[in-house]
């Protein structure tokens, strides 16, 4: 029974099923993430993982050499991490090549298929909670944003993607670490030297806003407490 599980268009959900809730959130992230204004790649770069993602999924998918394997994809800026088992290595170097061919303009192909016995779906499931917590735990810290960072658990060992800086990756491998049952996390990044410059204005202008909002708060609160005071003198005032 082929064992390539598609996580394109069910991402909380498959994070429960499978190793593969983030196959999903590199390329995959791409199908529901086309429009999201925080991703770092181009609305061309998205598609094109999410294509590339595709493609391997179903060659995976139609052939029957690879019946006997368990196999998940993720996808980012053409970088193609593939995880999960294979009962031989001519099955698994027959995989790779196929991978290879289906493929040619990936930028890297990152192989971290095992040779044993496939992993079972309890397995699986526990490895999507594992995918869960982390995503969780990233969506409670300031560093980077979560759309930055894709996550894919395989055997309870963590595989980190995405384009940040070494403080961005460093704060992340670390946040990924504290999952409960987490064995080991591998970074796989694309390392930025600073941050671009428009998710900089953002955040500047961000600050800006808050910083307004709370000057106008202060105000606000302020001027309801010489209201507050002078309502209380002219009652004062009225009793006598």
């Amino acid at each position: 029974m082929k064992k390539v599980i598609l996580l394109g268009f069910l991402l909380i959900s498959s994070s429960f099923l499978s190793s593969c809730s983030p196959i999903v959130q590199g390329a995959a992230a791409v199908t529901t993430v086309a429009t999201m204004a925080n991703d770092r790649r181009s609305m061309g770069e998205i598609l094109d993982d999410k294509a590339l993602y595709m493609d391997l999924s179903n060659l995976v998918n139609k052939d029957p050499m690879l019946d006997d394997a368990h196999i998940n994809f993720n996808v980012f800026n053409k970088s193609v991490l593939m995880t999960g088992e294979a009962p031989d290595d001519d099955l698994k170097n027959y995989l790779e090549d196929q991978v290879k061919r289906k493929a040619p303009l990936m930028k890297q192909l990152i192989n971290e298929v095992e040779v044993m016995p496939n992993s079972s779906y309890l397995s699986r499931a526990k490895d999507g909670v594992i995918s869960v917590q982390i995503e969780a735990l990233f969506l409670d810290q300031e560093v980077f944003h979560p759309r930055h960072v894709s996550v894919l658990t395989e055997r309870k060992t963590v595989y980190l993607m995405g384009s940040v800086t070494k403080r961005e990756a460093e704060h992340a491998t670390n946040v990924a670490s504290k999952a409960k049952n987490v064995n080991k996390v591998v970074k796989l990044f694309n390392y930025l030297l600073v941050r671009p410059a428009e998710e900089i204005e953002r955040d500047n202008k961000k600050k800006e806003d808050a910083e307004r909002k709370a000057e106008l708060d202060a105000k606000r609160a302020e001027l309801e407490a010489a209201q507050a005071e002078l309502q209380r003198q002219m009652d004062e005032l009225n009793s006598n």
